[in-house]
């Protein structure tokens, strides 16, 4: 078991929408991979995750959606049809694409970094499922997602904020390698 939890998490890659074949993933394998979202650590027990799961026509909707805020909010000089072309068609190359989100604890008992960090270990849980069940996932954060247009899309509450989407889908082909420093050059002990 150690030996497997190893290798998951040094597998573990961002694999993008462009890779992925089309084949659905079934809804049972999503959910798991929210279950394990759930056991992230959370101060406080604030469990400040939430998920907006995109899936089939909604799909279209959220790729409309991406793309309208970035020809809207993209300067003139970098406005690209390419990226808008693209920024479209990416949630349709998924099975299924969630919206991370994070609700502030109103009382604000804990620090709001402490909320964000434990909606990152929620989504590094959801990345290591999709690693062990060998599907591919990308968490992308873009520009727009703190525009008010995406918090009406998203229909966000008070308090809650977008954090970026993890878009999933089966994957053709070998997943991107990656290398690591050494941890030695990272670590300092301190003994006495």
């Amino acid at each position: 078991m150690t030996r497997q939890i190893n290798q998951i998490i040094k597998n573990r890659r961002s694999i993008f929408p462009a890779m992925y074949s089309g084949e659905p993933v079934s809804d049972e394998i999503i959910e798991q991979l929210l279950e394990n979202a759930n056991w992230a650590p959370t101060h406080r027990h604030t469990e400040p995750w939430r998920f907006k799961v995109f899936t089939g026509k909604a799909l279209e909707r959220l790729g409309d959606c991406l793309a309208d805020l970035y020809k809207q909010y993209a300067p003139t000089e970098k406005f690209s049809n390419k990226k808008h072309e693209k920024t479209a068609r990416k949630p349709t190359q998924c099975s299924h694409v969630i919206a991370i989100c994070m609700q502030r604890d109103p009382e604000e008992s804990i620090p709001e970094w402490e909320e964000i960090s434990a909606v990152a270990c929620a989504v590094q849980n959801m990345w290591l499922t999709t690693q062990a069940y060998d599907l591919g996932a990308y968490w992308s954060s873009p520009g727009t997602i703190e525009k008010e247009e995406m918090r009406s899309f998203l229909n966000l509450k008070e308090g809650e904020r977008c954090l970026g989407f993890f878009y999933i889908g089966h994957y053709v082909g070998e997943g991107v390698s990656a290398r690591r420093e050494g941890i030695e050059e990272k670590v300092v002990w301190v003994r006495e």
